[in-house]
């Protein structure tokens, strides 16, 4: 069965209502660099962190591309799993990791093309799991797009990776099982397929898309 990743929680109120629909994990946006209206400020995010119950984890989710910055931001917010969302190198993931010991990286790789992109070989053997992300070249965001990328070349990416592939980008409670029999992933992650009009998460738009990947089942594999 895929784990459940809530993204772009912007409150403390928003975290506690992802845990009770049943996410596995939440997702804080701080150390901006790109366009989002999810980020928010370290403050925030550690308060949210702490507040979170036994057994769903924190992710600390960052644009940030410097090593000793971000390691300094999971210093102060207490994360203990971090999402590089940004072009870091693989020297500053082999850096950020000697700064930050026990602590579990993901790496945000972006599906553009008919190809995995080229920095996989590279990147896949110095982190815990992949991020395979949509991005939108015309407004500059990398996450939290609303798009759908080629499933087809994040399936072939994930039987490639000797790490876990975690699925994003524009996934909803109508599209979320077709995406996990068609990929398979470990684990799929939501932001915008999950708020309201208001910007902030919608209680029944996030039971209904925990409900459809539950309803996937133990026959759905997640390595």
């Amino acid at each position: 069965m895929s784990r459940v990743k809530i993204c772009g929680i912007r409150c403390r109120r928003d975290a506690l209502l992802a845990a009770a629909c049943g996410a596995d994990a939440v997702g804080v946006l701080v150390g901006q660099r790109h366009p989002s209206s999810d980020f928010i400020g370290v403050a925030q995010a550690a308060a949210i962190l702490a507040a979170l119950p036994p057994f769903v984890q924190g992710v600390l989710v960052s644009h940030l591309e410097d090593p000793d910055e971000l390691s300094a931001l999971v210093e102060r917010t207490g994360a203990r799993i971090v999402q590089v969302h940004g072009d870091m190198t693989p020297q500053g993931l082999r850096q950020l990791r000697s700064r930050c010991g026990g602590l579990t990286i993901l790496k945000a790789l972006h599906i553009l093309g008919p190809e995995p992109p080229e920095t996989v070989a590279a990147m896949a053997p110095l982190v815990d799991a992949v991020v395979a992300d949509s991005a939108n070249p015309r407004t500059g965001q990398v996450g939290g797009t609303g798009l759908v990328h080629d499933w087809g070349v994040t399936a072939r990416l994930r039987a490639r990776l000797e790490v876990p592939l975690i699925l994003a980008g524009g996934l909803e409670a109508d599209n979320v099982g077709q995406a996990i029999a068609r990929v398979r992933p470990y684990a799929v992650d939501v932001n915008s397929g999950v708020k309201g009009s208001d910007g902030f998460k919608d209680p029944s738009r996030m039971r209904a898309f925990i409900t459809a990947v539950r309803r996937m089942g133990a026959g759905s594999p997640t390595g």
